[in-house]
Formats: structure tokens, sequence, C-alpha cells
């Protein structure tokens, strides 16, 4: 009786939530070129990723969706999209002219404001080489990757702009994949027969890089020297975080078939790699796992970051709570999460506070990378609908994924996944893409409204986006804190701003901001829903 009565009081609190499909109505015409031609290359079952950012510092948040391309050239480029937000649910394509608009084949994007001149900039990997982006203002964006000093065409998927070393400048970590040409493609198949996609043990791996922001416009590769080097790894996704609560932010890459790696900030330019020790290496079974995207957020409220990690079907989702001992434990095979995502190849995944009741819930994006795995995997789809776990308190997670509408659980090949508050209401709206296939940009319609704020940070002495500043707030209901990161999910950015939910909670005792630099900021009885614009030092 007492189970029943904690799963009713759980489902009440979001009567009516769901997620509206409003793709068409807002505008957006945009499909996935992949490439494939029946030659089942890798890079084909890879997909895009897509970002949030704000283009024209009107504080909308815009849409950058990423394209592959045709292996041979066609009369019709396949090109990534920008979208302006209008500000009335509805956005302008603005691809033509901004600089964004060069074909390649894309796959992870990173924004952040590398220069400190006040507008979002933009990373993007491809498999030819990644490029970076200058955003010189109105819409328009400018090509820098070879003044820069950046030379990287490993086959990179995510990247995640970071402030390593609290110069007050972003830096950037780039996931590298495996060592792929068309040339030496491999022949695999999963009935002995026909030619399937390969997986990623086929092949040896690359080592992700990380390149510090020398100032000028200039980066210079430090993987070395930093400690990064590993031409083992597979990483796909990077979650940039705050792990033993030192205050500088730490880095976990998730790996493909390869051991996860989790890289201690040692507060000196290098980083210590501990995921052995501290347990995220690998599964339960001691086997490396398929990992896909990653997050990492204080789920619980125990003043520690946790990790959200996307793995392979039939290997679940990987929820690692970190238990402040240095030490992680996989919460998810003992818990709803685990069990609803076993079948799922989960790519894009994240924390959000999709009712804004002040615990953050847990979003997956899924979609399996070969079309004919049901065949000989009968329980596995190629199709998968995303998942949705609500956050009830005390470690507990209801899936509410089937609650959201039919659009919502609608089967595709998710790939990457972002989150906004695309028309500032307060809640949280999804951007899914799909490989090769359309976007979906999902509004949250939840209709018991709890009250929010969202804290839009600049700094001034630290890097201009904020990257590893920590908000705390504090409500009737308790403490919350985030940190502004850029990255996590799969080749995906989220909005940099955070919002947090206080519930029923009619008034923000306090509001605290803790800088890079290590200034520190503190507002009270702060009015909830309104966006706070807080620069560092005023």
């Amino acid at each position: 009786m007492k189970r029943i009565l904690v799963i009713a009081a759980a489902l009440c609190g979001v009567a009516g939530a769901q997620f509206k499909d409003i793709t068409a109505a807002a505008g957006i015409k945009f499909t996935h070129n992949s490439g494939r031609a029946g030659k089942k290359w890798l890079p084909e079952t890879m997909g895009s990723g897509c970002a949030f950012l704000d283009v024209d510092g009107d504080g909308w948040a815009d849409i950058l969706l990423l394209n592959s391309k045709s292996w041979t050239p066609k009369p019709v480029r396949s090109l990534s999209a920008l979208y302006r937000n209008n500000g009335n649910g509805t956005f302008t394509d603005i691809t033509r002219g901004s600089g964004l608009d060069i074909e390649m084949y894309a796959l992870g994007v990173a924004v952040a404001d590398y220069d400190n001149d006040g507008r979002d900039d933009v990373y993007i990997t491809a498999l030819e080489g990644d490029r970076l982006f200058h955003n010189d203002g109105g819409g328009k964006f400018r090509d820098v990757t070879k003044t820069s000093g950046i030379v990287n065409a490993a086959f990179a998927t995510s990247a995640a702009f970071l402030d390593y070393d609290k110069d007050g400048l972003a830096d950037l970590v780039v996931a590298n994949y495996v060592q792929w040409t068309a040339k030496g493609d491999l022949w695999c198949s999963m009935d002995g027969s026909t030619k399937s996609y390969c997986t990623p043990e086929s092949y040896k791996g690359n080592s992700s890089k990380l390149y510090r922001n020398l100032g000028g416009g200039k980066f210079a590769d430090v993987t070395k020297a930093a400690g990064l080097g590993d031409a083992n790894s597979k990483t796909l996704g990077i979650a940039t975080f705050d792990a033993n609560g030192d205050g500088w932010v730490d880095l976990f890459l998730a790996n493909d078939t390869q051991p996860n790696k989790l890289y201690r900030n040692n507060k000196n330019g290098t980083f210590t790699e501990e995921a052995v020790a501290s347990g995220v290496a690998f599964g339960e079974d001691g086997v490396a796992r398929g990992a896909m995207g990653v997050d990492a957020a204080d789920y619980d409220r125990s003043g520690r970051a946790h990790l959200l990690v996307g793995n392979f079907s039939n290997q679940m989702l990987g929820l690692y709570r970190n238990e402040g001992t240095g030490l992680f434990v996989d919460e998810a095979p003992r818990s709803t999460v685990g069990r609803a995502s076993l079948l799922s190849l989960a790519f894009g995944v994240f924390f959000f506070d999709y009712d804004l009741d002040g615990l953050l819930d847990i979003f997956a994006a899924n979609g399996h990378i070969d079309e004919e795995i049901g065949r000989v995997q009968p329980k596995v789809q190629y199709k998968q609908a995303p998942l949705l776990f609500r956050n009830q308190g005390q470690g507990k997670f209801a899936d509410m994924s089937k609650q959201m509408g039919a659009e919502f659980q609608r089967a595709i090949v998710a790939r990457g996944a972002a989150y906004a508050d695309i028309d500032h209401d307060g809640d949280l709206d999804v951007l899914m893409t799909t490989n090769h296939g359309p976007a979906y940009l999902f509004r949250n319609d939840t209709a018991a409204k709890n009250h929010w704020i969202t804290v839009k940070l600049t700094g001034t002495k630290s890097n201009r986006s904020a990257l590893g500043a920590i908000v705390r707030v504090q409500s009737q209901q308790g403490k919350q804190w985030r940190m502004v990161h850029s990255g996590s999910s799969y080749c995906s950015q989220s909005d940099l701003a955070l919002t947090f939910g206080i519930g029923k909670d009619t008034t923000i005792s306090a509001i605290e901001v803790e800088w890079p630099s290590g200034a520190k900021q503190r507002l009270t009885n702060v009015k909830p829903d309104q966006t706070l614009n807080i620069t560092e030092g005023k």
C-alpha cells in the first residue's frame, strides 16, 4: 500500500505534462544526410548533433543543426542549418550567408565565447577536419581554424569548452573516435553473409585532444603535456564537471568498447587518470561498455556531481553516484532507470528539471546503428522512443516516457539532444536530431506550473561564458546547485543559462555565485519566474 501511495503522489505532481512536437509550426525544416549509399561505412551510423546558442545576443535561444554529406558530390549540397529564434514560437532559417553554410561531414558542436568579445563562437567536429568559427556579429561567422592553431582530423565526435587552468580563457577538449578511412573500411556481418556496420572494436582508437587557449585567437595542443594522451581511447561523449569538489574542473570521457576515462585536474595544468579506481571505467561485470553520450550533475542534492552515461543496447544507462570518497557506484542496475533502458541504445543523455520541482530528471535520446538489428535481436528495435525519468527524490526515479504524449513516444533513430527554454516560459524544451532523418523540436507543455529561476552569467575576470562557475539557489524546499558547462549529451550543446525549479516556493531566499576567479556574489530575497543576468563583480 505504501508503495502505491508513493507512485500515485509522484504521478499527481505532473498531471497533464507532455512534450509537444512543434517542429513544423516553429518553421524548422531539416533532414540529416548520413551519406549512406549501400556500402555501410562506419561514419554513417554516427549521426550529428545540435546546439542551442544565442547567435545575436538578444537573449533568445537560437538553434544550430549539424549535417553530414554524401560520399560523392551531389548537385544539392548538404548544409548544416542555423535558425534564429523570433521570440514568438517560430524560427527563421538564416543559414545562407552565415558562414556556417559550408558542406562538411559534421558530427559534433560546442559553444562558448572563446575570445571574450561577448558573442557565442562555435566549434564543429567533422570527419575531414574540425573547424572553429568566430562569431562576427549580425548572424555572421568566420572560419578561423587555420589561424587558431587547431589541427584535428581524427574522426572527432563531441567537444566541450572549459577553463581548466582558470586563466579566464575558454580552452577546448575534443573527443576523437577511431582510425577509419574509406579505403580502410572493414567488412563485418551480423549473419555471416551480408555486410553490416562494424563495431568500433574492429578499428584502432584515437587519442582525444586538449587545446589551451593562449589568447589572441590562438590555441596550443597540450594533450600530452596535460596527461590526456591515450591512443586506445574511442571517445564519443565529454562531461566537464568538478568530481571531487575542489573547485577545479575535471573531465569524464565516455568511450565506446574501451574503458571510460576520468581525469582529475591537478591544478597545475595536468590531469591524473582515475577511472578504474573511481569505479567508472567499466560496467558492473568489469567489461567496457559501448558508451555514447554523458552528463554530470547533482541529482540527489548530496552536494556532489554524479554521472549519467548512455550505453549500447543490452547494457542499460549508467547512473554513477558520487560517494564523495573518490568512488562512484552505478545505481542503474538497481533502479527503474536501468530496467527501463536495458534494450535501448542511448546516444544523447542529460539531466534537467523538466517539471521544475527542484529535482533533476533524466532524458535519453535512443536509436540503434543498424536497420537489420531486429533480424538477429528480435527484442531490440532500430527506431526507438526517447526515455524520460522523473526524479522522485531519495534516489528514486519513475519512467514517465509514455505519459508525455504520443508525439514524444514516436520511435526514431535519435542521436544528438539538447535543452533550452525557447519561449521564456520557464520550463525547458528539447531538441533532438536523428540519423539520416529529420530533427525534432519538442515544447515542454507541463500543465501544473511550478516556479523557477534562470540564471545567465557573464564573466569579467573569469571567462566571459562563465564556464566552471557554480550557482547555488536556496528556497524553502532546500538548496540546489549547478555548474555552467559546455558539451555533455552526444555531439551537442545545451543552453549555457542555468534553470532551477523551486516547486511551489514563492521566494528565493538566496542565490550565490562562485566564479572560477574565486570571486563570490550573493543575492537575497529574489522573486522567482524570471531570468537573472548576473555579471561578475556587478
